[in-house]
């Protein structure tokens, strides 16, 4: 015990030292550019079928319910292959896995875009299924390599790097969009999965010449265990909302936004910029302030689902309010869902990590690979649970009752963890987790 004080002791003394911070080595820059590459190819392939594909695939006969399953059989396939694949990253390998991962999603995301050319109906929705669920495993090998390679080669700041990455997650979500909405308005379907087909082609032989050969540590604990904290559950619950709500906008509010205002595709991604512009801004700051200021981690997890919870309702707006719908409150509503969806999400990773490591995981990679794996889980569940259900519910009744169903598992998130939270306060940090979060804030190492 006295020994790891004194290791700890020294850690605060390195720490409070004048030398100037090291720089990072050339290696470590190519790998951050290669990794912020895959963060945002994976979200611009995923957002850029929001402004047009759901009125293409109901031109070809599908109907809104299985437009939400094409966009929900992603979130499975990516749910099952992070669990398998994460289990299996040491025996396959974790660069072989990430270059192999995009490979196939870039073979992927062009046959996507010649499903223009299938017949209408039964032959044209069962492709849609086959080469979007064959997507989603590639780029669920390509993301958990990317945290594997992450962890390892910055073992000090995997806080610090991720959220530099989320950056570039946001950007993602921000041009998808607008861009494949005006490339589709353009120069028609294909072209917005050509180009980004053959930008993922291009990534394959960087990431090969940039990336080193690193081997991960197993996990030594397991996700039943990790589930056995309430705090742990209540926080994959609040991860679920949000991605249920992510999911429910893409397949439904293109059409909507269309139908009730006679936009075009083009103005549709324009439109979607409302939700993921606050969302890419908003979030180093959030992280920022979250980092420096630990204890309010749990309450901006709160109020930022009372805010989504909020937007949700007033999207519509809900019906019986009997306010009309209009542009202008939809964006601005758009824009409260995206900061309120940095302001809750960000917290939850370093909450998590934090609450395992005061309960006894071991402080390291693998704690830090089931973390990660149990996050995307619960997000592609809620990534498949909000179009699917969402759709559902569209159909059925009307886009104003969707959304406000999908704002009620936002306010009923918010308010079972501002009940656990009062009824059990945060600890204050003890010594070792005021030591850990000065590691993780020092400049990134250059071995």
């Amino acid at each position: 015990m006295e020994t790891h004080f004194d290791q700890s002791t020294d850690n605060i003394a390195s720490v409070e030292s004048t030398d100037p911070p090291p720089r990072m080595t050339k290696q470590q820059i190519l790998t951050l550019l290669s990794m912020a590459s895959v963060n945002f190819s994976s979200m611009i392939c995923y957002s850029i079928l929001g402004p047009f594909f759901p009125n293409e695939a109901l031109k070809k006969g599908a109907t809104q319910t299985i437009v939400g399953l094409i966009f929900g059989c992603y979130a499975v396939s990516n749910l099952i292959g992070s669990l398998i694949l994460g289990k299996y990253i040491v025996k396959i390998g974790a660069k072989f896995m990430l270059v192999t991962g995009l490979f196939v999603s870039s073979f992927c995301t062009i046959l996507f875009g010649l499903l223009d050319r299938v017949p209408a109906g039964t032959a044209f929705i069962t492709l849609c299924f086959v080469v979007r669920s064959i997507d989603a495993v590639g780029f669920a090998a390509a993301m958990t390599s990317t945290f594997a390679m992450t962890a390892k080669i910055f073992p000090n700041n995997v806080a610090t790097v991720l959220g530099s990455l989320e950056m570039f997650t946001g950007l993602g979500l921000i041009l998808g969009p607008p861009v494949g909405g005006w490339f589709y308005q353009s120069f028609g379907y294909e072209v917005p999965f050509m180009l980004l087909g053959c930008f993922l082609l291009i990534m394959v032989p960087f990431n090969i010449y940039v990336l080193p050969t690193i081997e991960a540590d197993p996990s030594q604990d397991s996700f039943f265990r990790l589930l056995s904290h309430v705090k742990i559950v209540l926080i994959c619950y609040v991860i679920f909302t949000l991605s249920a709500g992510l999911g429910f906008l893409d397949a439904t509010l293109s059409l909507y936004a269309m139908e009730e205002f006679h936009l075009s595709a083009g103005y549709v991604g324009l439109i979607m910029l409302g939700l993921s512009l606050p969302y890419c801004l908003a979030s180093p700051l959030l992280g920022y302030f979250t980092d420096k200021y630990p204890a309010t981690r749990s309450w901006f997890m709160v109020i930022g689902g009372v805010a989504t919870a909020v937007g949700f309702c007033l999207l519509g707006p809900l019906p019986f309010l009997h306010i009309p719908s209009q542009l202008w409150l939809m964006i601005l509503m758009l824009g409260v869902i995206g900061f309120s969806l940095g302001m809750t999400a960000i917290p939850t990773f370093p909450e998590i990590i934090s609450h395992a490591y005061d309960h006894g995981f071991e402080e390291g990679l693998s704690t830090l690979g089931m973390v990660s794996g149990l996050f995307g889980a619960v997000w592609s569940l809620g990534m498949f649970y909000g179009p699917v259900v969402g759709g559902l519910i569209t159909e059925y009744l009307c886009f104003e009752w969707a959304a406000a169903i999908q704002g009620g598992l936002a306010f009923l998130a918010a308010f079972l963890l501002a009940v656990h939270y009062v009824c059990q306060p945060p600890k204050q940090q003890s010594i070792q987790d005021d030591i850990r979060h000065r590691d993780e804030s020092t400049p990134l190492l250059i071995e």
